[in-house]
């Protein structure tokens, strides 16, 4: 008796200390609701916004990412552009901002602190803190050590290597075209860990001829979002793949690291302290799937964007027809020979705008505290005492308020004059986002995607094929006792299939079937 009394007693306290937390919780929530603070309908003291979220989420397919639930829900407070979400115990109370000018108080005149909840979901793919999840004086030195390894420089000596694994794009959608439905979200996915893994570490592990166990786990990791340590994998790819060309970011950051500590006592033979090694592992896993996952999923949507859009995809044939000249196979070898090339591809460089703007990679989330506020383009202006932010950069490039025709596809946007209307405003167009934590890696980015468009563009007609995988795909166990359950699952969002799903770097739904030709493009 004496046994269960206790064991009665301790389930009461611990039921009563979750009663009184939720209590406290809610009363805050309540508060901020009595103080005008916009948020949707639905909200009550035992569930929150959880079931008004989940009832949402029923809208769309099971694989959707959130942030497109979000965005849509954002439609419903398109007079603040803020509001408040709450999803407690599953996670912090949310400021959903879609207010430009609202978010560039939280990333740049603020420079809100990272949240916790950054390293809950990065500690499964970097093993630790890093330059997305640190803060203060400890993000500060990471980024004044990595900076030289993302320099224009540094990475316009990585453009033959770039150049070299753009040109096995090519011929590997040559190689494929024949085999009917292809993966492009794959061959993509291939291409640029090829690259990223040589930027960061130096290595060629020729990824898109054969399988490498590094790729591997990071395609397991970023798929099922598991626990991965992958310091043998680190060290075997470093030993074994070949390695040539220039130095790369972890070895520029280790050169910076020794100088900076030349005088604080290293051993003579510039041994790395553990701390150090350990934090550049978890940097080093960061690049690897940042510089990977969003760079392949944007590539995949550019193609998908010119499928729809024949006059674009004319007008960008013919802009590098210009500049590089009608011979195709010639452009690899000019690219290498003249970087700056790239720079004169401007409608090129439009349409990977318009593309990140339709289908922005990622978003960020930001931490208040005590005194911190926001204010909306209303003035009203919202506490976060209690709450923290997040900008959801799907909702903030199809705001009506600051994007005409937010939906419609429209590379010309990027090229106006600024006193046209369809001009962006600046503060609106967010993919790597703004302020001191802009994306480190966005130069890499623009010049991977340009390269990978040149030399692919001109050679390949690349059409969805959704319809036929539709038809034709092996439907699994789960999938049919969901339809039986819930009735045929929503397979689009807003009329797209392609939409952006929650595999990591927000990849198209079911990897982007799609038929690959050789175009019979010649310029006119």
């Amino acid at each position: 008796m004496t046994w269960i009394a206790a064991v009665s007693v301790l389930a009461l306290t611990t039921l009563g200390t979750i009663l009184r937390k939720e209590y406290v919780h809610h009363s805050k929530i309540n508060d901020l609701r009595k103080q005008g603070v916009a948020m949707p309908a639905g909200w009550n003291w035992i569930t929150g916004h959880i079931l008004t979220l989940q009832k949402r989420v029923q809208q769309f397919p099971p694989d959707v990412n959130v942030t497109l639930v979000m965005a849509d829900l954002a439609r419903e407070h398109s007079d603040t552009e803020i509001f408040l979400i709450d999803l407690w115990p599953f996670h912090l109370p949310l400021l959903i901002v879609y207010e430009p000018d609202a978010a560039v108080q939280m990333t740049t005149n603020l420079n809100l602190p990272k949240t916790s909840v950054h390293l809950t979901m990065m500690k499964p793919i970097t093993g630790g803190e890093n330059l997305i999840t640190m803060n203060g004086q400890e993000w500060k030195n990471w980024r004044s050590l990595l900076n030289p390894g993302f320099s224009t420089a540094a990475i316009n000596d990585s453009i033959p290597h770039i150049v070299k694994s753009a040109k096995l794009f090519q011929d590997k959608l040559k190689e494929k075209a024949p085999e009917g439905i292809i993966s492009l979200d794959d061959l993509a996915t291939r291409m640029t860990m090829d690259v990223i893994m040589k930027v960061t570490l130096g290595a060629d592990i020729d990824y898109q001829r054969s399988d490498n166990a590094l790729a591997r786990a990071l395609g397991y990791i970023t798929k099922w979002h598991s626990f991965w340590d992958p310091q043998a994998s680190v060290n075997s790819a470093i030993g074994s793949e070949k390695r040539s060309g220039g130095r790369s970011v972890a070895t520029l950051a280790i050169e910076a690291y020794l100088a900076e500590n030349k005088d604080n006592g290293l051993p003579q033979n510039n041994r790395l302290n553990k701390d150090f090694a350990r934090d550049a592992t978890y940097q080093i896993r960061l690049f690897l799937f940042a510089g990977n996952d969003t760079t392949s999923s944007t590539i995949v949507y550019v193609y998908h964007l010119l499928s729809q859009h024949p006059e674009a995809l004319k007008t960008m044939r013919q802009e590098h027809d210009k500049v590089f000249g009608t011979n195709i196979e010639s452009a690899a070898q000019l690219l290498i020979q003249r970087p700056a090339l790239l720079s004169q591809c401007k409608f090129t460089i439009a349409v990977i705008k318009e593309t990140l703007r339709l289908y922005p990679p990622a978003g960020t989330m930001r931490a208040g505290g005590p005194g911190v506020s926001i204010t909306d383009y209303c003035g009203n202006v919202y506490p976060m005492d209690y709450v923290c932010a997040t900008i959801i950069h799907q909702a903030v490039h199809l705001n009506p308020r600051v994007w005409p025709q937010p939906r419609k596809f429209l590379p010309d946007r990027i090229l106006v004059n600024q006193d046209h209307e369809l001009y962006p405003y600046p503060p609106a167009f967010r993919p790597f986002e703004q302020g001191p934590r802009n994306c480190i890696g966005q130069t890499l980015v623009w010049n991977e995607i340009q390269i990978a468009l040149i030399l692919t563009v001109r050679t390949f007609d690349i059409t969805p094929a959704y319809e036929e995988w539709d038809a034709t795909r092996k439907v699994g166990l789960l999938e049919r006792w969901k339809t039986r359950i819930m009735g045929e699952l929503v397979k689009t969002v807003h009329g797209d299939r392609a939409y952006q799903t929650d595999k990591a770097g927000t990849h198209p739904a079911d990897g982007y079937p799609c038929r690959v030709s050789l175009s019979k493009w010649r310029s006119s």
